[in-house]
């Protein structure tokens, strides 16, 4: 069906990381308008007094007035995505019959689950969200509590160290609580590649490859038998 509405959005979230992350997801969504990016409440007031706003992305911890304060406030026809790193907040959120909870850190397919969630529930007739086409070369991901913009151009291989993931840049490694397979979702397929449970590389740092193993930077990593077909059908265009 073809998208017959644009929904206008804010974005509320004292953390500047936080924000940025937001709205680069929510620009791959066409049917979504992103009117400003706030700070805080009484920044966002002013917009919500000035213009439609149709859903409201908002962050739960904040300075001065928190977000469940700021959505008691407001009018009932806004519709609220909340988004915090705690999960404590999450029963209460729901009490003010949110549209969804985020965890931090959001992916974009967490977030446009959120997204179809509004349209479906608030949107009649209901419309199909379509992502728009995007030139995003980059991803966040949580450090040390801390969102960390990582350049996909910067990264020689990823690794699957226990609990955590190992993202292995050319002058040094971001440690991060992620999944490989989460991780994997968010690369260009076009340039990266698993080649075993434990591994994803680079293609444009393969220095030489056999049936069995890759060396990328005068470093060996083994080529599992279940990917093997793959990976090899794969390096074998080039």
């Amino acid at each position: 069906m073809q998208q017959t509405k644009t929904i206008s959005c804010l974005i509320i979230d004292d953390e500047s990381i936080a924000r940025e992350i937001i709205a680069t997801h929510l620009a791959k969504i066409s049917s979504i308008k992103v009117l400003a990016s706030c700070t805080n409440a009484m920044e966002a007031f002013n917009y919500i007094s000035n213009y439609n706003i149709d859903l409201v992305f908002l962050d739960i911890n904040m300075p001065e007035i928190s977000g469940i304060s700021f959505a008691k406030s407001i009018n009932k026809d806004i519709k609220i995505i909340f988004t915090t790193a705690y999960r404590d907040y999450a029963v209460e959120g729901f009490e003010l019959q949110a549209v969804d909870y985020l965890l931090k850190p959001i992916s974009f397919e967490r977030l446009l689950k959120a997204v179809n969630t509004y349209f479906k529930v608030y949107s009649k007739p209901h419309i199909e969200i379509t992502t728009a086409n995007s030139d995003n070369n980059f991803m966040f991901v949580r450090s040390d509590r801390v969102m960390v913009k990582i350049d996909f151009n910067d990264i020689i291989y990823i690794e699957s160290y226990s609990d955590y993931i190992k993202i292995h840049l050319a002058n040094k490694t971001i440690v991060t609580r992620e999944t490989i397979s989460a991780i994997e979702a968010k690369l260009p397929k076009d340039t990266f590649i698993r080649i075993h449970r434990s591994y994803i590389i680079s293609i444009t740092t393969i220095e030489s490859f056999t049936n069995e193993q890759i060396t990328i930077v005068d470093k060996s990593l083994p080529i599992s038998r279940s990917y093997k077909q793959h990976v090899l059908s794969i390096l074998e265009q080039f």
